[in-house]
């Protein structure tokens, strides 16, 4: 009976990630072993970089685009369901986040010659508390590692 059990997870494992292919969904092809990820509040909100560690290939680097990309832009059209999916709905700043109307908040993707990062950014007061109090959960979540030479870059008070 465990063999059938066995057989009957695998199976199962593969239809949840043949359905998640196929909606479009898509995970990360990279992890705290090959990367660093930081969250660094701002005054107007922050940044997310994802960057590669030492002796990671092109393709890695590849891989951090594309999905901060997507992930940018699904943000600015509203979609945090990635994040829902990691960190659950009742994750601090979430709700406030998923209220914003369409340009209430700036999601800036850039690509860096290590990997990427999303400028998040608005004017209003209560998403610039809703994205740090997002950040602060990432960084409880993920760590507080620090990629050499960004704290300084974005601290000035424009940003």
């Amino acid at each position: 009976m465990s063999n059938f059990n066995s057989i009957a997870a695998a199976i199962l494992l593969l239809c949840a990630a043949f359905a998640a292919s196929a909606a479009g969904e898509t995970k990360p092809a990279y992890s705290p072993d090959n990367t660093v990820q930081t969250f660094t509040k701002t005054v107007h909100g922050g940044v997310q970089h994802v960057v590669v560690k030492a002796g990671a290939d092109a393709k890695l680097t590849d891989a951090i685009q594309a999905h901060l990309r997507q992930l940018a832009g699904a943000f600015a059209s509203g979609d945090f369901s990635a994040t829902e999916r990691i960190h659950g709905a009742a994750m601090p700043g979430l709700a406030t986040l998923k209220s914003a109307k369409p340009d209430e908040i700036r999601y800036q993707y850039r690509a860096l010659p290590n990997g990427a990062q999303i400028h998040y950014s608005s004017e209003y007061p209560q998403f610039v508390q809703a994205l740090h109090e997002w950040f602060d959960a990432q960084t409880a979540a993920h760590g507080a590692a620090t990629v050499p030479g960004h704290q300084q870059h974005h601290a000035a008070p424009a940003q």
